[in-house]
């Protein structure tokens, strides 16, 4: 399989690059590759690109782009995944998951019981740090469209800003309605996962009073980072690329 690597846009036909020193370490040291291998680049505005490298050194490897093909993998339905922040580990699970299964953005907010809090700086580098899996994983599943990463939040401070999506959901185990009863959306979705532990008590009053409906997922109560891409699965099987 060729190697697809994230170049910062704009790239275009003819154009000479450099590879992100990262993504060059990866190529040169790890791959292996060499003067004349091809490789496929994207830079996360759509399409994607053929490319050739024309020089290799221990840090860094150029290329020269070939040609634009207009290929999306973009799933048709636009979910943001607004995932309640939890421990580092499985909030990179969670969003290296959502990307790999389509979702359009992530959006981390603090809950009541969200064992990790981010300010200042560390919410900074932490988003960079979400960002660079984002890229990891379009690289791996062959998205050519970057996901946005919202700097995080406080959930209420989310629930009242105006949304432009169709249907809000909610993940709750006691919820009296499950994907299959819900017509497909019109518009985008917003799926809301709760930390370790769930959402307090009045968060999830105050999701469903901000529109969120209420859903369950089977019998079994999953860890809230398997949770949210679930979800995202069981929407494509049902009303997204997957039927």
């Amino acid at each position: 399989m060729t190697a697809r690597f994230f170049c910062p846009p704009p790239l275009a036909a003819g154009a000479e690059i450099a590879l992100p020193y990262g993504a060059a370490h990866h190529a040169a040291q790890v791959l292996r590759l060499r003067v004349g291998d091809a490789v496929t680049l994207f830079d996360g505005e759509g399409g994607e690109y053929g490319a050739q490298i024309a020089r290799v050194t221990p840090h860094a490897v150029g290329l020269r782009v070939v040609e634009r093909r207009a290929i999306e993998r973009e799933s048709p339905l636009s979910i943001t995944l607004v995932q309640a922040l939890v421990s580092a580990e499985r909030m990179d699970y969670a969003i290296q998951k959502a990307v790999e299964l389509g979702a359009a953005a992530i959006a981390p907010v603090a809950s009541v019981r969200s064992v990790t809090r981010l300010d200042g700086a560390r919410a900074q580098r932490r988003v960079e740090h979400w960002r660079q899996i984002a890229i990891a994983s379009c690289e791996q599943c062959g998205r050519n469209r970057l996901p946005a990463v919202h700097a995080p939040c406080e959930l209420r401070e989310w629930l009242r800003r105006p949304s432009e999506t169709g249907l809000r959901l909610l993940l709750a185990p006691a919820a009296p309605q499950s994907l299959a009863d819900l017509p497909p959306p019109d518009r985008g979705v917003e799926l809301l996962v709760g930390p370790e532990g769930g959402l307090a008590p009045d968060e999830e009053t105050a999701a469903l009073a901000a529109g969120f409906r209420g859903v369950r997922l089977g019998p079994r109560i999953l860890r809230t980072e398997t949770a949210g891409p679930a979800m995202l699965a069981a929407m494509n099987a049902l009303w997204g690329d997957w039927r």
